[in-house]
């Protein structure tokens, strides 16, 4: 086992639920090809973090976390919004109706792969115009799938959630103990 976990990403959030843990952790962003549209789209979260751990892997004998967060509904991913005008476009889509977030997850160690995959119900309120503008002039809507954080203003966005929170924020965490529970246990 190695001493720190690598984890392939450079979203803050990743790095803040793995702080708040205690995981001891070393950042190892990498920029590869995501897919975006596929039949199965469970498969497609899955294949997105294998590509990131895969490649912060580089061979080496580290444990490598990758990991992706997209958000579906009506059978299709949303992905992150581009502009404004797709980020309200987005919004529109999900007022009071319910979605769904995947997050997918890959460890790799030594050579071997552990994925997993993770699925919450997430039930948007029924959105104003105004609160869609004022969401939208937080600029948090910004490199998020589905346009929102609900760790952030985008709680307001949000009427109840059925599964892991965390997932929803970026890492699911009770995923990720149950295929490396020996991550709470590395000597600091």
């Amino acid at each position: 086992m190695a001493e720190a976990l690598i984890l392939a990403s450079r979203s803050p959030q990743r790095k803040a639920i793995l702080s708040q843990l205690g995981v001891r952790f070393e950042i190892r962003p990498q920029d590869v090809e995501e897919l975006t549209s596929g039949d199965d789209s469970p498969a497609l979260v899955v294949e997105n973090a294998r590509r990131k751990a895969r490649a912060a892997a580089a061979g080496g004998a580290e444990l490598v976390l990758g990991v992706d967060t997209e958000v579906l509904v009506d059978g299709k991913l949303l992905g992150k919004a581009g502009s404004e005008g797709e980020a309200r476009a987005f919004l529109a889509r999900l007022s009071g109706r319910t979605h769904t977030v995947l997050g997918g997850l890959v460890l790799i160690a030594d050579g071997v792969e552990r994925t997993g995959l993770a699925s919450t119900q997430v039930t948007f309120r029924t959105l104003s115009d105004r609160l869609v503008d004022w969401f939208l002039a937080t600029g948090e809507w910004r490199e998020r799938a589905g346009a929102y954080a609900i760790q952030g203003r985008g709680a307001a966005l949000v009427a109840r959630i059925s599964g892991d929170y965390w997932n929803v924020v970026g890492l699911p965490v009770a995923l990720l103990l149950d295929l490396a529970p020996e991550l709470l246990f590395v000597p600091g």
